[in-house]
């Protein structure tokens, strides 16, 4: 377990992203100058989940028929990367993705999903000229869900060695600044202070049913009862954009949709005039996403 109890007082360049420090991620990291060590105020910032929730069951078999078992995963940090051949950013970042696995070994493991269409003759090609040295499984339909949600590639989970789901980037991410949240899951030396928070959907989308905010909604002018009750209809009602989510749901994983910000301004207006709910709502059709 990580303890928060203790900040770390030092900085560093490498860890804020802004190069890549040539080291060894198993050797204990040098102390920095005492000038770093006491800058509190710009100290970087870890956040893993509070209470972080089991990974969800992965049981495949990889692009070249061998199996992948999260039961394998026990006493090792995960990576769970989406991805795409046909994804620039992904692409990018494959060569520091293979870069950790060199410098962690076995206590670091790395599965790719790949989310190509065309079936897995053209990612096993890629796959051979990019000297990938990690499982690859195609994402099924099942796979994206049970992950709560897929909102951009790349996107990556990062699993503790207790096999729970602590943290999620979407889009591209410094490898230094994964090096730090490897190191804090190893019980490591970091450069960094961690902190925590309560998963309102931005690991898995069913917790967007747990939040009491949401990207781009105003509820300013609301009674705290009716606040609530347009909170319960955002996460009962479907988002009509084609995403098969409920509008808080499509509000946490797509902050750029129209329509769901368009539906949730609706149901706002609605509850300040006192208008009741539709008598048929979504909700039959609400696609709400398991664990």
């Amino acid at each position: 377990m990580i303890r928060l109890t203790t900040p770390i007082l030092v900085l560093s360049a490498a860890s804020l992203g802004l190069f890549c420090a040539p080291r060894s991620a198993l050797r204990p990291a040098p102390a920095a100058p005492l000038a770093q060590r006491i800058d509190l105020a710009n100290q970087p910032v870890i956040r893993f989940a509070k209470d972080p929730e089991p990974a969800p069951p992965l049981d495949a078999k990889d692009i070249f028929g061998n199996p992948v078992n999260k039961d394998h995963w026990p006493g090792k940090v995960v990576m769970v990367n989406f991805w795409a051949t046909w994804c620039p950013p992904c692409r990018y970042e494959i060569p520091e993705l293979l870069q950790l696995k060199q410098e962690y070994g076995d206590k670091l493991e790395i599965i790719g999903v790949s989310e190509d269409d065309d079936g897995p003759d053209g990612v096993i090609k890629f796959v051979l000229a990019k000297n990938m040295g990690y499982p690859i499984v195609m994402a099924t339909r099942e796979i994206v869900r049970s992950y709560g949600g897929v909102p951009a590639l790349p996107t990556t989970f990062l699993i503790n060695t207790e096999g729970r789901v602590v943290t999620k980037h979407s889009g591209l991410y410094p490898k230094d600044a994964y090096d730090q949240e490897i190191r804090a899951l190893l019980g490591m030396t970091i450069y960094a202070r961690v902190e925590t928070f309560v998963d309102t959907g931005q690991l898995f989308l069913k917790n967007a049913a747990n939040a009491t905010e949401l990207p781009g909604v105003n509820f300013k002018g609301l009674t705290a009862e009716q606040k609530k009750h347009a909170l319960r209809r955002m996460n009962s009602e479907s988002c009509t954009c084609g995403c098969d989510l409920t509008v808080s749901q499509c509000r946490v994983n797509d902050t750029g949709c129209p329509v769901s910000v368009d539906l949730a301004a609706q149901i706002i207006k609605d509850e300040a005039s006192g208008k009741p709910a539709p008598s048929a709502p979504d909700a039959g059709d609400a696609k709400t996403l398991s664990q």
